[in-house]
């Protein structure tokens, strides 16, 4: 019948009354112009095939019609992944993943158990949050071995316990304060959660002789502007200085995972907006020029499990997050895809940068380059060498800061450590 730049045209001579893309693959470009075409000819049904990898995991068929959402359109192409080098990193394995309960805590989880684990042991201390993804796990793999833990990953005690008695071989470490405003208002939990509590699961990840542990981090670790950031970065820093020596050929191998927002996660801006759309506005963003990296939670997650099994130990693995995008752009994209008009059914507002907001994020710092590794998608940053003397000095009189909740002398501590912190 034509080319996509055809739907207006076959639409008047067709009456055409709705548009199907029946392309879910093909990647967001397309999608995008297919649905601002069938936007062009005034139509009020458009619906997309559910994605390859929706059907191959079972959630729909190719006949369950869905609706466009914010991720066909914004989404970036589709990642090609050596799933033959992550069954050989998971199947057979002991898996523990902390911080299960959270946005990639439960995805990586869903993704693990694909990959047919020995035992798979999630952890969080949000006891809700533990039970829905359980019960979910318990559904789709009857034959796995889950076990479901409620613990707090600063009880050194308990986690001393969890690792003896279930012997993890491989540990992703997402458990984390993630909200940027909430964490410059309570930097002493920020540190205890996010520097101590990955010190502990770290420290007993070695001594229990995990063959590797996993740091999710964040692109708020780069020349961090907030608290949240800094603690990550720390983080990092532990991770390394943990590493073994590459010559040494054995202990524990740390890997870092860098990588930008997930999609929908909980507490970022789409579902925000999302409520702010059903109560007709206003949207409120800090600035129009704010742009983020973006990425839906399965691609981030599966590049973490690629990631795992493509890292030596030691590095900060960098996700290529694709291009930034102006979180206007991702606003306005939102209200059209709810039927209504920006600035006409539904205002947009700007509000002043909230405690610790960059506009930009950054992947890397300046001191940092990148290598590329076997993965097209993933990248080493070039690391400076962290002193471990300083390192452990500087924790100390964090941890003292921290107990005694003192904001100002902490985020001092966090400075000292951290140079780029600003």
């Amino acid at each position: 019948l034509g080319k996509i730049s055809d739907i207006p045209r076959l639409v008047q001579e067709k009456k055409i009354e709705g548009l199907i893309v029946a392309l879910p693959s093909v990647g967001s470009r397309i999608i995008r112009e297919a649905v601002e075409m069938g936007r062009t000819a005034k139509l009020k049904k458009i619906k997309i095939v559910p994605s390859l990898g929706e059907i191959i995991d079972g959630q729909v068929t190719v006949g369950n019609l869905r609706e466009v959402q914010v991720e066909d359109l914004l989404g970036r192409e589709p990642v090609s992944l050596d799933q033959k080098s992550i069954e050989n990193f998971i199947r057979g394995k002991s898996v523990l993943i902390t911080g299960a309960a959270g946005s990639i805590g439960s995805e990586l989880s869903r993704q693990v158990a694909k990959f047919k684990p020995s035992h798979l042991i999630i952890l969080d201390q949000d006891e809700t949050g533990i039970f829905n993804i359980s019960e979910e796990l318990f559904d789709k793999f009857p034959k796995l071995s889950i076990k479901s833990l409620i613990a707090d990953i600063r009880e050194e005690l308990k986690i001393d316990q969890i690792f003896k008695k279930y012997q993890p071989q491989i540990v992703f470490h997402a458990a984390a304060y993630k909200h940027v405003p909430l964490m410059e208002e309570n930097p002493d939990e920020a540190v205890k959660n996010n520097v101590f509590g990955t010190k502990i699961v770290a420290e007993t990840a070695l001594k229990a002789g995990v063959e590797k542990l996993i740091f999710i981090s964040t692109d708020k670790a780069v020349n961090p502007t907030s608290v949240m950031g800094a603690t990550k970065r720390i983080g990092e820093m532990i991770c390394q200085v943990l590493n073994p020596p590459l010559e040494s050929g054995g202990g524990t191998k740390f890997i870092s995972v860098r990588f930008g927002n997930v999609l929908d996660s909980r507490g970022s801006c789409i579902p925000i907006f999302r409520e702010q759309i059903k109560s007709r506005g206003p949207l409120e963003i800090t600035h129009p020029e704010m742009k983020r990296y973006f990425m839906t939670c399965p691609e981030a997650c599966l590049l973490v499990l690629q990631a795992g099994a493509i890292g030596r130990g030691g590095e900060v693995l960098v996700l290529d997050m694709g291009k930034p995008i102006r979180i206007l752009d991702l606003a306005r994209e939102m209200i059209r895809l709810s039927g209504l008009e920006p600035d006409k059914d539904i205002p947009i507002v700007f509000t002043e940068p909230r405690p610790g907001e960059k506009f930009f994020e950054e992947i890397l710092m300046a001191e940092e380059g990148v290598v590329s590794t076997q993965h097209q998608k993933i990248f080493m940053a070039k690391l400076t060498r962290v002193d471990k003397d300083l390192l452990n000095s500087g924790l100390e009189k964090l941890k003292k800061q921290a107990d005694s909740g003192d904001k100002e002398t902490i985020i001092k501590i966090l400075k000292e450590l951290i140079p780029s912190y600003g």
